[in-house]
């Protein structure tokens, strides 16, 4: 049989891509269809027809997969924002733990029984709802000519107009609301991306899980509002309201935030806590930790780079500070430091800790969190991972200081982008030798090419750990540890009694 676009079939579902898509055969020809899982039984009309494979969309389901729950948003299937809500939590983090290991054995090379033997269990969540301390809201008009506030369709630029969204705090719905009101009562306009008028672009709004503290930023096309007073009087009465300000992006661009902006109200920062958790405390599943423990408190900016999930980045830094095995006495380089987050983690139980980062406003905070915190032994550079350091190295070498303890760390971590860490980069840090590398990733298919190209350079993969940052999306977070790989004439006595064999 021939398929071609617009043909209907009917096909099982035998497993999920890493976008979250089902994946389903018949007669040997594969199709991709968003929304259905593994275990559906589902009637499909084709959209985009290859010769080997194609993509189609769901438009029955015929049986529905036991792995299939009843979402908790009506928008899910429209949002772009929740891939695989529709899935169960417990196959979800199922999902995301083979995906890791996929990338690992696809993409890095390594043996699968390799992974399996080290490869550690999921972090996931007791409570995978209401996690989002940061959402970002395009404001818009909608059909009717109404101001609409709420998310992107899926790869669009259509707004879904909703307030509620699950992922985000309680206070969201409330300040939006305010907001749209106040746009309404004073004619300020939305922005329209089409022909570049209008005011208000987006709604920014952060919450500090510890504190209680919030803040709301209005990204404008210009630099006022009218009757600004009004919009201050009306979001200050919001409970926890800690600061508001404006944005301002003229630009036309998809790049939400500007680089100016004035405070109307408030404070210019919020404060959260970041509290060191036990690895006894991570494998127990709870989310909850007692917050009259001792942690490390940041101040963030509307610009600030702060993970989203505040109780699930306990567990991810916890992670990166356990495999770091820190004692007191370890010089560690913290590459791509954001706002200090890992660096003041790691600079509590070393002797001294490097950042850098190349969005200089971070560094900034991260002095600043550093003074706050009472910690002297973080130093901190502006400037991209991959230029920063092998300068310092070429720079260092060429001075005949290639026994400083800067140049030889005994621990690197590296929480890049995305897209890893540049080649360059990797390359320095293999020549600065450092005894571990803890490496935390956004992304499982760079993480897999970055830790071959290291452990093709003289280093030993050891531990792996996803941690699930963003529950109900394909997105995973994941946390490696490596070795540097000792000469042979050192282990010889180690591996006597136990028959090993190298070579």
């Amino acid at each position: 049989m021939e398929y071609t676009k617009n043909a209907v079939v009917t096909v099982t579902i035998e497993d999920v891509g890493t976008d979250g898509e089902g994946i389903g055969k018949i007669d040997g020809y594969t199709l991709f269809i968003k929304d259905a899982m593994i275990g559906d039984v589902v009637e499909a009309k084709i959209m985009k027809a290859k010769k080997n494979y194609a993509y189609a969309r769901l438009e029955k389901i015929l049986q529905p997969s036991e792995k299939r729950v009843e979402p908790l948003c009506v928008y899910h299937r429209q949002c772009g924002g929740c891939q695989i809500q529709a899935m169960s939590y417990e196959a979800q983090l199922a999902f995301k733990q083979n995906k890791v290991k996929n990338h690992l054995v696809r993409i890095g090379g390594f043996a699968e029984e390799f992974i399996d033997g080290l490869m550690e269990p999921i972090v996931g969540m007791e409570h995978p709802w209401n996690y989002r301390n940061k959402a970002q809201f395009p404001v818009g008009m909608d059909r009717e000519g109404n101001l609409i506030t709420g998310f992107y369709a899926g790869r669009t630029h259509s707004i879904i107009a909703n307030t509620d969204c699950a992922l985000g705090v309680k206070e969201n719905q409330q300040i939006l609301e305010v907001i749209l009101e106040y746009m309404k009562q004073n004619q300020v306009s939305a922005y329209n991306e089409t022909t570049g008028k209008g005011l208000v672009r987006h709604i920014l709004i952060r919450k500090g899980f510890t504190s209680g503290e919030i803040m709301v930023c209005v990204i404008i096309n210009g630099k006022r509002l009218n009757n600004e007073d009004a919009l201050v009087e009306a979001l200050s009465k919001v409970g926890g309201m800690k600061s508001i300000s404006l944005n301002f992006n003229t630009q036309n661009t998809n790049v939400i935030m500007g680089r100016e902006g004035r405070l109307l109200w408030g404070e210019s920062t919020i404060r959260d806590v970041i509290h060191p958790r036990t690895l006894e405390e991570i494998n127990s599943g709870k989310d909850a930790i007692d917050k009259d423990r001792e942690g490390i408190t940041f101040a963030i900016s509307p610009l600030s780079f702060y993970q989203v999930n505040p109780v699930q980045t306990e567990k991810l830094y916890s992670l990166a500070l356990e495999y770091a095995q820190l004692t007191g006495k370890e010089t560690v380089w913290d590459l791509y430091c954001g706002i200090g987050t890992i660096s003041l983690f790691m600079a509590q139980r070393a002797k001294q800790v490097y950042g850098v980062e190349i969005v200089e406003q971070a560094i900034l905070d991260a002095r600043e969190n550093a003074k706050r915190n009472g910690i002297i032994n973080a130093e901190f550079f502006v400037g991209k991972a991959e230029e920063v350091l092998p300068e310092f190295y070429e720079k260092t070498m060429a001075a005949g200081q290639s026994d400083h303890a800067m140049l030889h760390p005994d621990v690197i971590c590296v929480d890049p982008p995305r897209k890893g860490c540049d080649e360059a980069c990797l390359d320095t840090m293999v020549k600065m030798a450092p005894k571990r590398i803890v490496y935390v990733s956004c992304d499982s298919a760079t993480l897999a090419r970055d830790l071959k190209y290291l452990c093709e350079h003289g280093y030993e993969l050891k531990k792996v750990r996803p941690v699930d940052q963003f529950a109900h999306s394909v997105h995973c977070e994941c946390v490696s540890y490596l070795e540097k790989k000792r000469p042979i004439a050192y282990r010889e006595e180690e591996v006597a009694d136990c028959g090993c064999i190298y070579g």
